[in-house]
């Protein structure tokens, strides 16, 4: 009956709720925001923002995870009403105050304005002293993101989940490439190579830079609690930033993608490394590269909004 009263009650906490506490606004009602968390810009009192960042024109292939943010808050809608599964009674949206910042502005044909325009966008977080979780777009989004939180951390170890290394030769730094940005982020050194590991490869790259690579084989082989050692070890207590391109994940588990690639991570897989690694110094994130219109059923949504909870979790973990 307490629930069915709370359901009654709570309606666009979006706009209505406080800073904590787990949600009981229906699922498939009320103003969508990530985890029904409230939208603000200011962040006085606040731990954590998520903003969404609906930008897909540096695609190699298909477009359309400009509608990423949009979809991953709808799916968020389905884990606010209890804590996550899997993190020892650790239970975020109770435990910090976590905001929706809303999405990054910029004007869609000025592309080359972009850049900039999320550097700073990103700069207005990190300057009220919260922490930063992102929702792409494309993955080209991770770059000026990276360089806002190099200013603050200094070089930043990279935990990357992904089909494609990103780190093809590119020395043009105006040039605005999903498939580009770490070549240029290790090369501007704002990611440490020493400290930085990619997971779930399985595309051709002759050169990592350094980075250290775990294909999706080696998943399989090694098994999720190896990978996660390795991941550990490879970042120790380093500032961390953590990126997800869904397609790290085989299109079985997340068809709604630009660039699918078949022999990826399974959706449990992902989970395990992810819960795995908690304690890792993480200052930073974001889940890229969602594009629902090639999914009717949704599940590749639902599977970022999981992949966001874990980075929740993952930030909060250390902050508890």
């Amino acid at each position: 009956m307490a629930l069915l009263q709370d359901a009654r009650d709570q309606v666009d906490r979006a706009f209505t709720g406080g800073s904590k506490g787990l949600d009981m606004e229906n699922a498939f009602g009320g103003a969508l925001s990530a985890f029904r968390r409230r939208y603000t810009r200011d962040l006085t009192d606040y731990d954590l923002a998520i903003t969404g960042v609906p930008f897909d024109q540096a695609v190699t292939h298909r477009p359309g995870s400009r509608f990423g943010p949009r979809a991953v808050r709808e799916a968020s809608t389905l884990q606010v009403f209890d804590p996550p599964w899997g993190w020892d009674g650790f239970s975020p949206l109770e435990e910090l105050a976590i905001a929706d910042y809303g999405d990054a502005g910029f004007d869609y044909a000025q592309v080359s304005e972009f850049p900039g325009a999320l550097r700073d966008h990103i700069r207005g977080i990190l300057a009220q002293g919260a922490g930063c979780l992102s929702i792409g777009g494309d993955h080209y989004v991770s770059f000026p993101i990276l360089q806002a939180h190099a200013e603050k951390y200094g070089p930043l170890a990279l935990i990357q989940f992904d089909a494609h290394s990103d780190t093809w030769p590119d020395d043009d730094m105006d040039r605005i490439d999903h498939g580009t940005m770490f070549y240029k982020a290790v090369k501007s050194g704002i990611v440490d190579p020493e400290r930085s590991i990619q997971v779930g490869i399985r595309t051709v790259n002759a050169d990592p830079l350094g980075v250290e690579t775990i294909t999706a084989r080696d998943v399989r082989e090694l098994g999720t609690a190896e990978v996660a050692a390795r991941i550990r070890a490879r970042v120790g207590q380093h500032p961390a930033y953590l990126t997800f391109d869904i397609d790290g994940l085989d299109p079985a588990f997340a068809p709604g993608t630009g660039t699918p690639v078949w022999g990826g991570l399974t959706s449990g897989q992902a989970a395990d490394i992810l819960r795995d690694i908690a304690g890792i110094n993480l200052v930073g994130g974001d889940v890229v590269e969602v594009a629902p219109q090639y999914d009717p059923s949704g599940g590749t949504a639902v599977a970022a909004a999981h992949v966001l909870m874990e980075l929740i979790c993952l930030w909060g973990w250390t902050r508890r």
